[in-house]
């Protein structure tokens, strides 16, 4: 059902979304040797969800959302070094204080536009860079930090050497995730956001407050990519510069942009995709991979510009009307 404002006023959750959980615990118990890896596109998952919302919802684009990634993995890491392995912790830990680093930052940034934000959003990811690669007694530089172990989730749960564990923490933190998410977008809240990225002029004339609901959103974003981020750190039991690197913003995006940028579920779709995908290159064609990555995406941008869900629902849409 449609709201007159354009968003959908009914949240029920429909059967089909239950098809992507329902996949994931299907691949615990058929895949068993790919935890790991499973691991990894779940985190990836949800950071691509944290990005989806500002990029997708709020029309605000971003080339440092690695900053706030990094922050919650590099925080999670210290956390477990120098104060407790509770996993529990140390993922609130990071979540906060990407979160806080969020605000701060996008209370500063978002009262820009265009290429102006998106060179600051750069800047802010370089200083965090140079942070991590400067502060060593904290971070370990260059060297990264690791050689830190985790105490078992909630006294019960211990990490173990097949990523059992790993990946049904990981599958649980994104659960929640995506259950905020959906009840954000699916709310006026995210009705607002969607009118500030269709016509921010308008919004201002009829009386939103457009730069206390971006600044809300990017808060909520950057909490969510730190969340990611310490996940990461936890399951890997390491972090390093590459959290905090240009290429994971540039590889979100991508990612963001295979799956479809504005429906929640282009953000499970594209890590998906892209991360099996750059896997089973790598493996076949360790030299040549990112040339049938890049192949693929250029089809995608070409040929369907909603992403993979966007081609779904154009055949679903011709099956329809030949019916």
């Amino acid at each position: 059902m449609k709201h007159a404002g354009g968003y959908i006023a009914d949240s029920r959750i429909r059967a089909i979304e239950w098809l992507p959980w329902a996949f994931a615990l299907l691949c615990y118990y058929a895949a068993p040797s790919y935890l790991s890896l499973g691991s990894y596109i779940l985190t990836m998952i949800l950071f691509a969800l944290s990005l989806d919302l500002i990029l997708g919802y709020g029309g605000i684009i971003t080339l440092g959302h690695s900053a706030y990634f990094g922050t919650g993995a590099y925080v999670a890491g210290i956390v477990a070094v120098r104060l407790t392995g509770e996993p529990l912790v140390g993922l609130l830990a990071g979540a906060l204080a990407a979160g806080v680093l969020g605000l701060v930052t996008g209370m500063i940034i978002l009262r820009t536009r265009g290429l102006a934000l998106l060179m600051l959003t750069l800047a802010i990811t370089s200083v965090c860079f140079e942070v991590a690669n400067k502060a060593t007694s904290l971070t370990g530089g260059a060297d990264g930090l690791g050689g830190f172990s985790l105490l078992p989730i909630l006294g019960l749960f211990r990490f173990d050497m097949f990523g059992k564990t790993a990946y049904l923490y990981c599958l649980a933190i994104l659960f929640a995730s995506w259950w905020l998410v959906r009840k954000l977008v699916y709310s006026p809240f995210g009705a607002s956001l969607t009118g500030v990225r269709e016509n921010n002029l308008r919004m201002h004339a009829v009386g939103a407050p457009v730069y206390q609901r971006l600044v809300a959103s990017y808060t909520i974003s950057a909490t969510l990519a730190g969340l990611a981020g310490a996940l990461l750190t936890q399951t890997t039991q390491f972090v390093g510069l590459n959290a905090l690197g240009f290429q994971l913003s540039g590889e979100l995006i991508v990612m963001l942009v295979l799956g479809g940028v504005g429906r929640i579920y282009g953000a499970f779709v594209g890590p998906l995709v892209y991360l099996v995908l750059q896997d089973y290159l790598a493996k076949r064609f360790p030299e040549y991979w990112y040339f049938g990555i890049g192949a693929m995406l250029v089809l995608v941008v070409l040929f369907a510009r909603g992403g993979i869900l966007g081609i779904i629902d154009a055949g679903i849409l011709r099956l329809r009307r030949k019916s």
